[in-house]
């Protein structure tokens, strides 16, 4: 049997006792042979596998039309500004995406021979729930690999990436070709249909063994036993209804225009998907009701105990207490913070008037020396702009070249390149003033799925599938329907001339249905990879706007070529492996 030495001092340290942490190190670096009799460590090894996940709050914005940053040595301000290359490459997912398909496919070689614990019917139940975890974690990093690095290749075929799906040892031929795109997107498709045939589609308590779902009651016939595996302390972790939201998101991907011709995945399948993660809410009537605001409900934040959930959230996260690093790195200067996200006057301009109208529409009543008047609410509680008020305080926030504060553009490193500073992912009640001693911060987590999501991925795909109107077949609702009921929630109104307008016009819903999700999804780490699916011009310029003067302004060119619609793969390994083929124009 062959011996590989897994590297997991941290996720180790995270299921050993106190006293187990001060154990000689050859306890800490163990054979990964361990795995068959020390449980722990083998649910350690799956374990380790979320820490690669990608962080939502990823900030490419600031390599979009959405965003710049002050921060002036940012990888992504150089990438949007001519620095990206096959060498240097801010958004890969090469390393940390196969790194976790290794520790999963370690994982998965050996789970059905470890003891999980002395009850059969409890160890039989911890393998299927662990190996479902697996399954599915590898099919949401194989999702973000392909995501991150399929492309035409530069024998224009369009390619995905390699797929691994048994453990490489030492001895194993890593000069493998990249699959197409059709069998990355088969292989992701499995791998999360094995996770929800494996998984409860929650991890809930039940109240008796008559609650136990089906799938599990020939294993396991007391609700203690379930509950210990299944159970409210399984939170967070990977489950069914997890699964089912990744399969929206590769089948969004594949039908999108960028890669259409690489799979047979459609927009019928992207609809259908995305309408089975949404009947478990109850479709439509499950959009929550303060789910547009979900970073600053406090009540409900404050509220989060035992791996819940706001209805808004389908994963998140955990809990961070006390925690003031967003606003510490985007307050203004002027309440202590180094003000870094700057979103531009290009998405400024996106938000809609308070009617549902584009400023740009003759029935808007846009008023442009009045720029932020009457507006869609959405705008004030996600951007600051020239006098808003921000913090424990209501401080006034004056962002004009001439407004005499710090928080004027440019007038500090940290002060904002735009005139906008961002207001979403900000709890108002966190004070980062360490001058005076009264630095509080406050309890808050970070998702990683939200339902609005799901409901903008359905309502994409459903217009293109069956028109602004029509439904797919396990749903009784349309993507005007799911657009109305994001737009109420969002701009307070029941009336909405320019949806009906536009619901006669596949086209023009197209467009309204792009501007929502660019909307509800800001700096949610969206924008970035929706332009590249669309295949839509990815060089328009950053622009500001000084309210001092009246002026809209350039702050930032985007360098982007037309190959940049697809990413690199990493050129280092192009120069280790004959078989890989580049992307085209990345050579």
């Amino acid at each position: 049997m062959r011996k590989n030495i897994l590297f997991l001092f941290v996720c180790v340290l995270a299921f050993s006792s106190c006293e187990n942490q001060f154990d000689p190190a050859v306890e800490n670096f163990k054979d990964i042979d361990f795995m068959y009799t020390d449980p722990k460590f083998a649910q350690g090894v799956l374990t380790s596998a979320y820490r690669y996940l990608p962080n939502v709050y990823s900030n490419t914005e600031y390599a979009t039309d959405d965003a710049v940053t002050n921060e002036r040595g940012n990888s992504y301000l150089q990438m949007a500004t001519g620095s990206w290359t096959a060498s240097n490459n801010p958004v890969s997912m090469w390393v940390d995406g196969y790194g976790a398909i290794q520790t999963l496919n370690t994982f998965l070689e050996k789970s059905d021979d470890v003891d999980w614990v002395d009850d059969p019917e409890v160890s039989e139940l911890f393998n299927m729930r662990m190996k479902g975890e697996a399954y599915g974690l590898r099919g949401v990093f194989l999702y973000y690999i392909l995501r991150n690095h399929g492309g035409y290749s530069v024998n224009g075929e369009l390619l995905g990436v390699p797929i691994l799906t048994d453990f490489q040892d030492s001895g194993a031929d890593f000069n493998i070709p990249r699959a197409t795109y059709q069998e990355c997107v088969d292989q992701i498709i499995s791998d999360l249909d094995m996770a929800v045939s494996l998984l409860p589609v929650e991890y809930n308590n039940v109240g008796g063994s008559g609650q136990i779902p089906d799938k599990y009651s020939e294993i396991v016939t007391s609700s203690s036993n379930y509950n210990r595996v299944m159970g409210d302390f399984s939170n967070q972790l990977l489950n069914g209804q997890i699964a089912m939201a990744y399969r929206s998101k590769v089948a969004l991907m594949a039908a999108s225009s960028a890669f259409q011709d690489g799979s047979d995945i459609g927009w019928e399948e992207a609809a259908h998907y995305s309408a089975e993660v949404l009947d478990y809410i109850g479709g439509i009537s499950g959009l929550a009701p303060e789910g547009n605001t979900y970073y600053s409900n406090t009540s409900a934040i404050n509220g989060l105990s035992g791996g819940n959930n706001p209805a808004e959230i389908l994963w998140r996260n955990n809990i961070e207490t006390s925690r003031s690093s967003q606003e510490s790195s985007n307050l203004p200067p002027s309440l202590f913070g180094e003000g870094r996200m700057n979103p531009t006057h290009n998405l400024v301009s996106a938000f809609p008037m308070g009617n549902g109208y584009p400023i740009t529409h003759p029935s808007s009543g846009y008023d442009s020396s009045e720029p932020y008047a009457n507006r869609d609410p959405r705008l004030s509680n996600y951007i600051v702009y020239n006098g808003n008020l921000l913090g424990v305080n209501d401080t006034p926030i004056y962002t004009g070249t001439n407004s005499g504060t710090d928080d004027g553009i440019n007038r500090l490193e940290n002060s904002t390149r735009t005139g906008y500073y961002m207001k979403k992912r900000l709890r108002m009640d966190v004070n980062y003033n360490n001058a005076d001693g009264s630095w509080q911060g406050q309890i808050n987590y970070t998702p990683r799925i939200r339902y609005t999501e799901i409901f903008l991925n359905y309502a994409e795909a459903a217009n293109e599938a069956y028109g602004p109107t029509g439904a797919s077949s396990n749903a009784s609702y349309s993507a005007v329907d799911v657009i109305r009921a994001i737009r109420a929630r969002g701009l307070g109104i029941t009336d909405d001339p320019y949806l009906e307008e536009c619901s006669g016009d596949k086209n023009k819903m197209r467009e309204l249905i792009r501007n929502e999700r660019r909307l509800e999804l800001s700096f949610e780490g969206f924008r970035f990879w929706d332009l590249r699916r669309w295949d839509v011009d990815l060089t328009e310029p950053a622009r500001g706007y000084d309210v001092s003067n009246n002026e809209v302004f350039n702050v930032e060119q985007r360098l982007y070529e037309d190959y940049m619609v697809y990413g690199p793969i990493p050129f280092s390994e192009i120069l280790k492996y004959s078989a890989l083929l580049q992307n085209n124009g990345w050579e």
